[in-house]
């Protein structure tokens, strides 16, 4: 998986729900939610590579998020209150 296949497959596995490919397209799918008011499952954006929402996770609870680094890579939870993920945060989503 990349990111937003991971998101995409989770999606329709778990939501039966057909989310857009791209994490740019799945930044404008399902509700705009304040950082203060994310939930497990809500998706977590990010601006990795000089793009607005260029990379994307699902939030997991606590301070946790899962994710797919790359095509090819290891899927991982990483912690969002690390500087590299507080630094690139660019919103949250709720898909229902």
């Amino acid at each position: 998986f990349d990111c937003s296949g991971l998101v995409q497959y989770s999606a329709k596995k778990s939501l039966n729900v057909n989310m857009p490919r791209r994490s740019s397209d799945q930044a404008g799918y399902g509700s705009n939610i304040s950082f203060a008011n994310i939930k497990a499952g809500d998706l977590l954006f990010f601006n990795t590579s000089g793009s607005p929402n260029s990379h994307v996770g699902i939030y997991l609870g606590q301070t946790y998020f899962v994710h797919a680094p790359s095509s090819g890579g290891a899927v991982r939870v990483e912690d969002y209150t690390m500087d590299y993920w507080q630094k690139r945060f660019n919103g949250a989503r709720r898909i229902q």
